[in-house]
């Protein structure tokens, strides 16, 4: 999780404590960056909601232009807890460095993306029956990963 990811989740947490901070990117523009902030509430995101988390953090409107929007159907999975939450549903990961597709694969290939049903996640790794075989994905090995379509 990034710094911003972590102020944002702690300035949240006094005013809004049921909000989860799902995902907190900066997405760079030639103009004037901005900042994808992706939430979750147990009774579900609103306008309303997103237009209060929008004010409680307008001073970052001086650095970024400000995104706050509900996880949609490609939900991001950006936690130990997430991963857990949907073991048995389609997940995309993209690790930082290319790895063995499958694990015990001997063909040698290698991949940096990989798409199938989440079947299990520890606090240290996720395993991934991809197409290409299961993939055990250490967290820290993961840039990005999300909730699929079914």
């Amino acid at each position: 999780m990034s710094p911003l990811q972590s102020e944002i989740e702690e300035r949240l947490a006094a005013s809004e404590p049921e909000v989860e901070v799902l995902l907190a990117e900066v997405v760079p523009s030639p103009t004037h960056p901005t900042l994808r902030i992706f939430i979750d509430h147990p009774e579900g995101v609103s306008l309303a909601l997103c237009e209060r988390v929008t004010a409680l953090l307008g001073d970052l409107r001086e650095r970024y232009a400000l995104e706050v929007s509900s996880p949609g159907t490609e939900r991001p999975l950006t936690k130990p807890n997430h991963f857990r939450r949907f073991v048995g549903h389609r997940a995309r990961v993209r690790t930082r460095e290319p790895r063995p597709a499958a694990a015990g694969s001997a063909s040698g290939r290698r991949a940096k993306s990989f798409t199938g049903e989440l079947v299990g996640a520890t606090d240290s790794e996720i395993t991934l029956a991809a197409d290409e075989g299961v993939v055990a994905i250490p967290y820290s090995e993961i840039r990005r990963s999300n909730l699929v379509e079914e």
